[in-house]
């Protein structure tokens, strides 16, 4: 890229800015995992002609709640990359000033060097050096030695700064255009992520709403059931599971646990963080954010990022992350029970810490 191409790239740069003003969301591309696409992971909706057997709603429970989780892994690498999305926006910005500094910067060199150039014309042409072996008074000869020292430097320290000037602007103008790109990709991603999304929701509440409302209430007491074995099976594995360790928990945990019990009876709703609904990592970030330890948005960074302990060493204040794609979390609130927003069209609630498959525990505070 030369020069010319830089500064054309700079001012088409700095022109779309603008457009960062407008609300952005991405995706990045999901964890690897086998979840099918929505239409290959959609079931057949049963005719609601005839009451479903308990074996029948066992079965849509379990094509329901397959399809919320494979909503919600989705939903976490869209949070995510929302995230990456501002951080991109952000770094296009700085680097959009930084390209519009730098053209300043270089104009303001060159005019200096042309002003060189034109001291150097009204002496008559001649270099600073031969003028000063041309004079015949000696003091003028001594002031000369150090107006020439001083004019090369200053000739070579501008040159040089120009230079590395007009350098920095090539990189910038590169990196800017990367992330740009970056930006643009994601958007397409986040669209069909979001479609993915609304699918796999809409499919899963159309099973459920084709039930008579007897049905219904059935499904939530399989849900409940199925909930509460889960987490009598862990609570069986405890070699301790009365122990209170609470008195362990610290001043910032036990903000983050008063923050997030305060909000149980608000909805979920994907991608959300409050302070009217939240989805499971909103609901962990905003609560750990309010403990002022701020910790990454998505179940899936809290779980890479986060110091991991030993389930049997939790306390209060600690994230629960679930599932082998780590695509939900709660929040451990003692005596074996979390706090978290389940999935849509269900609101933050107090649940077993075992009712669903524990992939591990991370300390945000630790």
């Amino acid at each position: 890229m030369n020069r010319r191409h830089c500064a054309a790239a700079a001012i088409t740069l700095v022109c779309a800015l603008g457009l960062l003003t407008v609300p952005v969301q991405a995706m990045a591309a999901p964890t690897p995992d086998s979840s099918p696409s929505p239409s290959a992971s959609a079931p057949a909706v049963p005719s609601p002609a005839a009451p479903s057997s308990e074996k029948d709603l066992e079965k849509i429970r379990e094509q329901i709640e397959t399809l919320y989780r494979q909503a919600g892994a989705a939903t976490d690498a869209y949070n995510l990359a929302e995230e990456q999305t501002k951080k991109q926006s952000g770094e296009i910005v700085k680097l959009a000033k930084a390209i519009v500094d730098g053209q300043a910067r270089i104009a303001e060199l060159k005019d200096r060097a042309g002003a060189q150039a034109r001291e150097q014309y009204r002496n008559g042409g001649l270099p600073p050096g031969t003028q000063l072996v041309l004079s015949d008074d000696p003091q003028l000869f001594l002031d000369g030695v150090n107006k020439v020292r001083t004019s090369q430097q200053a000739s070579k320290t501008v040159l040089a700064e120009l230079t590395r000037t007009q350098e920095d602007l090539e990189t910038y103008t590169q990196d800017a255009s990367s992330n740009w790109h970056k930006l643009e990709t994601n958007r397409v991603k986040q669209a069909e992520a979001k479609k993915k999304i609304n699918a796999q929701i809409a499919t899963a509440e159309k099973l459920e709403s084709r039930l008579a409302k007897e049905e219904r209430a059935r499904l939530r007491q399989l849900e409940q059931d199925a909930a509460n074995r889960a987490q009598s099976a862990w609570l069986a594995t405890r070699p301790t599971p009365d122990v209170d360790v609470s008195g362990a928990t610290t001043a910032a945990g036990k903000a983050a646990v008063a923050f997030a019990t305060a909000q149980i009876g608000k909805p979920y709703v994907w991608g959300a963080t409050g302070p009217g609904s939240y989805d499971c990592s909103g609901l962990t970030s905003q609560a750990w954010a309010a403990a002022d330890r701020p910790i990454p948005r998505t179940s899936q960074e809290q779980w890479r990022l986060l110091p991991r302990i030993d389930i049997q060493d939790m306390r209060p204040g600690d994230l629960i992350i679930y599932h082998a794609d780590a695509s939900h979390v709660g929040m451990y609130v003692g005596d074996g029970a979390i706090v978290h927003s389940p999935r849509p069209g269900r609101h933050v609630t107090l649940a077993g810490a075992g009712s669903m498959k524990i992939l591990g525990v991370v300390r945000p505070d630790r």
